[in-house]
């Protein structure tokens, strides 16, 4: 007898195949649920795999264009990063995915809602936090967390043999046991080897971006077109001199995407701090993203005024992307954070024109029909119009009373100023 029926969020890889089988060993039904955020991901094998190891239902998704319109471009716009270095590909991803499944979930009368994160890591977090915002009532399995499963498979080893007692086929290998997420925007790469930090990632391990020293000895130049922060379009020739443009959010994203990795952009090697307070060693490809954000942020210091953009990079940009990484996505706070976004970018309208090379992206330069705060005549070295250097020394009187008293204060103390 049937212990009920439960949604999978089931990627056709190692952990949740297994996962999909041990439930159906625990007595419950199973419908299989992938979401499409862009992956290159033979979904059909994954539908007949998923059907194969018994599950009686599977439901693909198509989550392309509002992960790009609704998650990724906003993030774009607010110039999100985790610890300088990480473009959140992986979180991103995770309120869109769990929205979807819960939507399917609720169709299909689940009672309950099933994942592969492991107990160690971030992706738990953010799904169940998602999956208990959207329907409170949900029970959600979560076998990494179960000593029923844990203890029975201890290691990515006992998965494989299990897989191979079950005849599941898989793509990893005990030689390549790497543990990968992918995305639109990006694909991680996490345990195994990857777990010694001083272990250099081999060549072979990279999907996506060609290596920076096998990239094309021609740069590639594309120019990015802004109107309210957001990317509207995208300019660039190819190989053979042929100019394009694209408008549309998923083709522009696709395009960059397309360019960035042909060009050795976006990879990344870093140690982040996991918001359940342990360490992990983490290896990213996230070309589109880096190449948007270089652009963005370029832009809002032709566009935006200062102090705008101080309060913005002090609060809404942390902010937004530590609630991202710890899969706040669906609290109050994320989305009182979220309306702050929209009003820093009303003027973050132009043009920046790019050159990828060999991993590199390099600004040649930027500009705004209608947006422009930098004046030539004000700034320049050789032109007194409009600014007074007279001006100069009030400015600096003022600013100085507080740090003479400083300085006077030290003296009579027989303090000195250390470098």
């Amino acid at each position: 007898m049937s212990q009920g029926k439960v949604c999978l969020a089931y990627s056709g890889g190692l952990d949740t195949s297994v996962i999909l089988a041990w439930l159906l060993e625990q007595g419950y039904e199973v419908i299989a649920f992938l979401a499409n955020v862009g992956q290159e991901e033979d979904f059909e094998a994954a539908r007949e795999k998923a059907l194969k190891i018994g599950a009686s239902k599977f439901v693909c998704v198509d989550c392309r264009e509002d992960f790009v319109k609704d998650i990724l471009f906003p993030a774009v716009q607010v110039n999100a990063v985790y610890e300088d270095v990480y473009l959140l590909g992986t979180s991103l991803a995770r309120p869109v995915i769990a929205k979807a499944q819960i939507d399917v979930a609720e169709a299909e009368g689940c009672f309950a809602v099933s994942h592969g994160c492991t107990g160690k890591g971030n992706d738990q977090i953010r799904f169940e936090l998602g999956f208990y915002a959207l329907k409170p009532d949900v029970k959600v399995i979560a076998p990494w967390r179960l000593p029923e499963f844990f203890e029975r498979f201890a290691g990515r080893k006992d998965l494989l043999d299990y897989a191979a007692a079950k005849g599941i086929p898989v793509t990893q290998t005990k030689s390549k046991p790497w543990s990968t997420d992918e995305n639109e925007a990006h694909i991680s790469y996490e345990a195994g080897i990857l777990e010694d930090p001083n272990t250099t990632p081999p060549k072979d391990m990279w999907k996506l971006i060609t290596d920076p020293e096998d990239a094309p000895n021609k740069p590639q130049d594309l120019s990015v077109d802004f109107q309210r922060g957001l990317p509207v379009k995208v300019t660039y020739q190819d190989s053979e001199g042929k100019s394009h443009t694209v408008t549309s959010p998923s083709d522009i994203f696709l395009t960059v995407s397309d360019l960035g990795r042909a060009n050795g952009v976006g990879r990344i090697d870093i140690v982040e701090n996991r918001y359940i307070n342990l360490k992990s060693r983490g290896c990213y490809e996230q070309a589109p993203l880096t190449i948007l954000r270089r652009a963005h942020v370029d832009l809002e210091g032709l566009t935006v005024d200062r102090e705008v953009r101080h309060l913005r990079d002090q609060f809404v940009t942390p902010t937004y992307s530590r609630l991202l990484y710890n899969g706040a996505y669906f609290t109050p706070e994320c989305e009182y954070v979220r309306a702050m976004i929209e009003p820093s970018q009303t003027t973050v309208n132009g043009t920046v024109r790019l050159r990828l090379y060999k991993g590199n992206v390099i600004v040649l330069g930027r500009s705004s029909s209608t947006e422009n705060l930098y004046d030539p005549t004000e700034s320049s070295m050789d032109e007194l119009t409009g600014f007074s250097p007279i001006d100069t020394s009030g400015f600096i009187n003022i600013q100085a009373i507080r740090i003479k008293k400083y300085g006077e204060s030290k003296k009579n103390k027989n303090q000195k100023f250390t470098l």
